[in-house]
């Protein structure tokens, strides 16, 4: 074989340009479709991949091809990570038991995640109504469905010390404990006792009994971004410091980091100061506390949040200088947008991001655009960077020259 080439399937491709070039040729519309076909393959090659694995494993064809197990055969012999190996033996067996699944993933209305996760849950009682449930859901709302499934009793609060990860460092404090209120999906307020929504509803109010900023209708509930959780496991001493959020019902998560001992030290006097109101010493309870204190702060730092807001009329009035975006006209922005990018495509999709949020003038300034409410909106950084750099004027990208090989 020659030695610039590699197999794929039953084709031979050049691994040096042939993929690349074949990709830069086409144009912007194109190569979105074609990107759109490709996955839609994926899908369907990967609920085939499932079946013939079911049946695979189902006749225990592995054990002639030398291998003790489906797990070693996918490892082994196909070269799948440990981690892809799991989750397609789930998927093999639970499909076995309801072939449904087959065509939830070759429509993608479900993941292997979601299948691996809600295997061992399915039932032949329940499954039809399971596998509806979690169609389009993210990893966090799985599991948040399974905790209220299976709800496990509330993790008590604890303290560990941990080795030092390298010779002569401070060492390292494991806190694990849970709250009311933990890891709430985007757009839930922080109220203590009220149950996470999965909803995603707009950012609302600070309730009274939380927020020294409740009487104003600028107290504003920041969104938790909406990054994935951590994975389920803690690293050994010395990894990375990892952070895990575990539903356990539908109140009540675990909540498990790793601390430096000057973290340690401030949660222990916080405890202290606390114990004629909390005292157990209870962390969860400080760290809500806390939380709700410091999101307070941003309020104020980010959106102008204060107890007096400043009427909405000299909102609307453009500031002296036309980049500056006064207090108000932040804060009824965010409440407009709902604490999330408001870029809309050209499709009607609306960008879901939440994080690194930014303020983008509609019109520009130097077109005229003033730092009215009209005129501004959130944007995520990806959204405000590409319409103030690279929307205006811009043609679609022609479709570029074969590279030679």
């Amino acid at each position: 074989m020659n030695s610039e080439t590699v197999p794929v399937g039953a084709t031979t491709i050049s691994p040096r340009s042939a993929l690349l070039a074949e990709a830069r040729r086409l144009p912007d519309g194109e190569l979105i479709a074609r990107v759109k076909a490709l996955a839609e393959g994926e899908r369907c090659a990967t609920a085939v991949l499932i079946a013939h694995l079911s049946v695979l494993d189902e006749r225990q064809l592995y054990l002639d091809q030398g291998c003790g197990s489906l797990y070693t055969y996918l490892t082994q012999v196909l070269h799948l990570s440990e981690h892809a190996a799991y989750g397609r033996i789930q998927a093999a067996r639970a499909a076995r038991r309801y072939p449904i699944i087959l065509e939830l993933l070759a429509d993608g209305s479900v993941t292997l995640t979601t299948i691996t996760l809600l295997a061992p849950e399915l039932t032949a009682d329940n499954y039809r109504d399971l596998l509806g449930a979690v169609r389009h859901k993210s990893r966090r709302q799985v599991e948040e469905l399974i905790a209220r499934l299976r709800p496990r009793p509330p993790a008590r609060s604890l303290i560990r010390r941990l080795p030092a990860p390298v010779h002569g460092s401070p060492p390292a404090f494991a806190a694990c404990s849970t709250s009311a209120d933990p890891m709430l999906p985007s757009g839930t307020d922080f109220s203590e006792g009220e149950p996470p929504s999965v909803n995603g509803a707009s950012p609302r109010l600070l309730p009274p009994e939380q927020s020294p900023l409740a009487a104003s209708s600028s107290a504003l509930s920041l969104p938790v971004p909406s990054s994935p959780p951590a994975a389920p496991s803690v690293g050994p001493p010395g990894s990375a410091s990892r952070t895990t959020v575990t539903p356990l019902s539908e109140r009540y998560y675990r909540v498990q980091f790793t601390a430096g001992p000057h973290t340690h030290a401030k949660l222990r006097a916080a405890q202290d100061l606390l114990r004629h109101q909390i005292p157990d010493g209870d962390v969860g309870k400080i760290v809500d506390r806390a939380l709700t204190a410091l999101l307070n702060d941003l309020a104020k730092q980010k959106f102008g949040a204060s107890e007096r807001p400043r009427g909405t009329d000299k909102a609307r009035t453009p500031p002296p200088r036309p980049r500056y975006i006064p207090a108000d006209v932040r804060r009824a922005v965010w409440l407009r947008d709902g604490g999330r990018c408001a870029y809309t495509a050209a499709n009607g999709r609306r960008c879901t991001e939440r994080g690194f949020l930014e303020f983008h003038h509609v019109v520009p300034v130097s077109a005229g655009g003033t730092a009215t409410i009209e005129n501004i909106q959130l944007r995520c950084r990806a959204h405000n960077r590409y319409e103030s750099e690279v929307l205006p004027g811009r043609p679609e990208r022609p479709p570029e020259e074969a590279t030679p090989s």
